[in-house]
């Protein structure tokens, strides 16, 4: 009798056996090539399979970026030598994907996250010099202007109508899951979706380009970057620089006291949350009350982390309740009675790797710590004036002599040490600045040993048309 009973459940226990064999199998393989997650675009929660190697690009097949050379040979700490030499492919993004993979059209879902941790250099994708491009750069009249240089590494790397801003409505699912494999500020890596999309969405869409074309004259619009390097302390350069077109500053731009020298206008301020919060805090005691008021004037934020979206949120929404970093920060106080939504501009992330990718690609961003490393704020600010000025003119930056000067031209009463942080690799834009002056890209403020302006003439123009 039990052997009659057993003849009949045995064929169901090899059914089930070998039924759990081969889902475990499946499972294993699925596993290792897909992902399941969610997606709200139907406004209900819907399991979607991707395959992760839609997104998971090779080294191997990636084309070299065309990278400015900041010295007649090879850049020996940068983390590519000549490139230019090498076949460049642009790569202009213009709409979304629509199929991801070969198996046919598949639902569009966040891809799964990744984090810097796991990486023990900056990652490169076949799609890191993918960057959002305008359909049509800014035309110009100017005979000296920027873009109709004729340096061919310069040429090469210089993309005019790169996208600058970043707005509501850019950053869909097929965006973000490309930007989603850099870290800020040039993507969002580690960075969660579900979170960041409503506060992407607030970011205002430029109602009109940074700086107005000019119509009179030699069409030339001049500008002056200006930093905090101690170079500027007793150089007299106040006036040359309010003569220009437009004036941008970055940073603890302290003008009350210092007007000789720096002068008293600003036109555009470069910043991020961590910037205006401690340049407020630090150079207080020099006289520093507030950031830049002028009338008009158009503030610009470099996304660096997630307290920048965080202040965001907080800025264009006027809601105090919000959580995130930095809760107690009212953000709108810090711009005063200038904050205008349609003055207010993010910068796209494509436009802030562009610039580390093509002119600022540190060699430290093969060590274990490459996720903290970037360009300075003031270096963005010299690019993104280079991408909407025709004449560009800089001071207050690091020059060879940098050792003569203070830390900050703030500090007047005391010859402070230069101090390099471990984030940024100073001495790659010296010979960086240096090089865009000796090719006339732009003009770079130096001075002679006696104190003395290195070359009056080397300031392309500052004062000469603005009519």
């Amino acid at each position: 009798m039990a052997v009659l009973r057993f003849q009949r459940i045995f064929p169901i226990l090899v059914a089930l056996s070998v039924g759990i064999i081969v889902f475990s199998i499946s499972r294993e393989h699925i596993s290792q090539s897909f992902v399941s997650s969610k997606t709200r675009n139907t406004g209900k929660d819907e399991l979607v399979v991707v395959d992760v190697s839609v997104f998971w690009g090779k080294i191997d097949s990636v084309t070299s970026p065309a990278v400015f050379n900041t010295t007649s040979q090879n850049v020996s700490d940068a983390m590519t030598t000549d490139l230019t030499t090498q076949p460049t492919t642009e790569h202009v993004v213009t709409r979304s994907i629509t199929t991801l993979g070969a198996v046919g059209p598949l639902r569009q879902t966040v891809m799964p996250l990744l984090f810097r941790k796991d990486f023990r250099k900056m990652p490169r994708w076949d799609f890191d010099d993918v960057y959002i491009q305008d359909a049509q750069p800014v035309h110009t009249t100017c005979a000296q202007s920027v873009r109709k240089s004729e340096d061919e590494s310069f040429k090469k790397a210089f993309i005019p109508n790169i996208r600058l801003f970043m707005s509501k409505g850019d950053i869909n699912i097929s965006e973000w899951n490309r930007l989603s494999h850099f870290n800020n500020p040039f993507g969002f890596m580690q960075f969660n979706y579900t979170e960041m999309k409503p506060i992407l969405d607030l970011i205002p869409k430029a109602q009109e380009p940074l700086l107005p074309p000019k119509t009179e004259g030699d069409g030339c619009v001049r500008c002056a970057v200006v930093g905090t390097a101690g170079i500027l302390y007793g150089s007299g350069k106040g006036k040359e620089i309010d003569a220009h077109d437009h004036v941008f500053r970055v940073n603890g731009a302290v003008i009350t006291g210092f007007e000789d020298d720096v002068g008293n206008r600003t036109s555009v301020y470069v910043h991020t949350y961590h910037s205006i919060t401690a340049s407020l805090l630090i150079f207080r005691r020099y006289g520093m009350k507030d950031i830049p008021h002028d009338e008009g004037i158009k503030y610009v934020q470099i996304p660096e982390a997630m307290r920048d979206y965080h202040w965001l949120n907080r800025l264009l929404t006027g809601n105090r309740t919000i959580s995130g970093s930095y809760t107690s920060k009212r953000p709108w106080t810090y711009y005063g009675k200038q904050f205008n939504e349609s003055r207010f501009y993010v910068l796209h992330p494509d436009f802030l790797r562009y610039v580390r990718n093509r002119f600022l690609l540190s060699r430290r961003l093969n060590s274990s710590h490459w996720a903290i490393v970037r360009p300075t704020n003031g270096a963005f600010a010299i690019f993104l004036a280079l991408h909407t000025c025709d004449v560009v003119n800089i001071y207050g930056f690091m020059t060879e002599d940098y050792k003569k000067y203070p830390n900050y031209y703030a500090h007047r009463d005391f010859r402070s040490r230069v101090v390099f942080y471990a984030n940024h690799d100073y001495k790659l834009e010296l010979r960086t600045w240096k090089k865009l002056h000796d090719t006339k890209i732009m003009s770079l403020y130096q001075r002679l040993d006696s104190g003395g302006d290195l070359a009056n003439n080397a300031t392309r123009n500052a004062t000469e048309t603005k009519h």
